[in-house]
């Protein structure tokens, strides 16, 4: 665990919940400097090494969540703050974040189709995504994709920072 990015991660996670839950986006100007800083902090603590895993931690970030945003499940917000995360907890921390995220983000995810009466419509959806893959292979689905406006939406940071910070606390 990195003990000393658990105060700056914490601090920019919340304001990012915050922001995602009212705009329902994340601003660069909030996830681009905890990108940098996770990079310039990781490197001028440990060297080469730091600077190292940081870019590793950031480059697999946005491997894994480069793919949902690219299916467009995913906001480039929400791809750019777990790519800040990345940069500050490294790769190994991070495999746990993203599981957890993702386990978060479907507990969520239910919660909010739950919440608007959608919950049948979205596993609709989902299965047909999934039956779809071999077909359609791993481009936007077209009523599940955030650009469609009828397709619910629902702020990610939440999940990213309920899976992150149980990071922290399981290693």
């Amino acid at each position: 665990m990195n003990s000393f990015a658990w105060w700056p991660t914490v601090l920019v996670l919340l304001v990012a919940v915050v922001i995602d839950i009212g705009w329902r986006r994340i601003p660069n100007w909030l996830s681009l400097p905890f990108l940098v800083a996770g990079i310039g902090v990781n490197a001028f603590r440990d060297g080469f090494s730091g600077f190292e895993r940081s870019i590793a931690g950031l480059g697999f970030a946005i491997a894994v969540t480069g793919v949902l945003c690219y299916m467009r499940g995913m906001g480039l917000g929400d791809m750019k703050l777990m790519a800040g995360v990345g940069a500050w907890i490294g790769p190994g921390q991070l495999v746990l974040a993203l599981v957890a995220t993702g386990i978060a983000g479907g507990l969520l995810a239910v919660a909010y189709a739950l919440k608007h009466r959608s919950l049948s419509r979205c596993l609709d959806s989902t299965a047909d995504l999934i039956a779809g893959l071999p077909k359609q292979g791993w481009g936007p689905h077209a009523t599940i994709a955030m650009s469609n406006a009828a397709a619910l939406k629902m702020p990610y940071a939440p999940a990213i920072a309920i899976g992150t910070i149980f990071s922290f606390f399981s290693l």
